[in-house]
């Protein structure tokens, strides 16, 4: 298998502030990987590189093959497939879902001059059906719920075929039905062996849909942990990741934890 990320060595600063230290890690691309954290671990900071919006401050990145710095990113960006609560903000809200998805192709928020054909029209209907948003086609998308968007964008996401999908907090925002609901969706795709190299970021366990495979642990900016869900996701280095004592439970590929009884961090 090669690496669709890669990075060595990694640092992120912002002024006096860093953001990511020193960080290895790698992603193949029958991996899909979850990244858990808490508030200012760095955990959008790392998916803004891995889809090539930043470069590193120093150490090396590579995404797809190509080495950031020394790569045309507007060539490179189309490749990779992103949702994030800033790309959901650039969406007309008048925009119709089907224009959301297919504008993806030339990789645009809002319908300009561009031209589609029907093929394009067809593989967006197709994405949409996917993701169970197939009765949203002609809907306008500030009409949505919070979960329908999540949903629209994700098949935005998938529109260019791409070969590494990035998912910054998906389910942020949504109800319990609509996290669940949401949970479900990302398995199947998870699980299509035709599915592209896939990075989640979350906050909690609970999000982590079933067919994903490994996990990175972040704490101000650095890694705890990194490999196989079964050997990251331990009371052990989540609490240490989260700074409080947890107990974690897994049942049926779900995974769940809660802050140990009459313990103190």
């Amino acid at each position: 298998m090669n690496a669709v990320l890669e990075l060595a060595d990694v640092t992120v600063r912002r002024g006096e502030s860093v953001l990511l230290d020193g960080l290895d890690w790698a992603v193949e691309e029958d991996e899909r990987w979850v990244v858990l954290g808490p508030n200012g671990a760095g955990k959008t900071t790392l998916l803004q590189l891995c889809s090539a919006q930043i470069h590193p401050t120093s150490g090396v990145l590579a995404v797809l093959g190509e080495v950031v710095g020394t790569v045309d990113v507007f060539e490179l960006r189309p490749r990779i497939g992103w949702t994030s609560a800033a790309v959901a903000d650039r969406i007309p809200r008048h925009e119709l879902v089907r224009d959301v998805v297919v504008s993806a192709s030339y990789g645009v928020v809002g319908r300009w001059r561009e031209h589609y054909d029907e093929l394009d029209h067809a593989r967006a209907a197709e994405l949409l059906v996917e993701v169970g948003a197939g009765s949203l086609v002609d809907r306008t998308f500030g009409t949505l719920s919070e979960g329908e968007r999540k949903r629209v964008q994700i098949a935005r996401a998938l529109m260019t075929d791409p070969e590494l999908l990035l998912l910054d907090e998906p389910a942020a925002g949504l109800d319990l039905g609509g996290r669940e609901d949401l949970v479900s969706t990302l398995s199947v795709l998870a699980m299509d062996e035709y599915s592209p190299a896939t990075v989640l970021v979350s906050h909690h366990v609970e999000e982590i849909p079933p067919g994903f495979t490994h996990a990175l642990l972040l704490r101000d900016g650095r890694a705890v942990a990194a490999g196989p869900l079964p050997h990251v996701l331990t009371e052990e280095l989540l609490s240490r990741t989260f700074g409080l004592p947890l107990t974690v439970q897994e049942e049926d590929g779900r995974w769940a934890a809660r802050r140990k009884a009459g313990r103190r961090a």
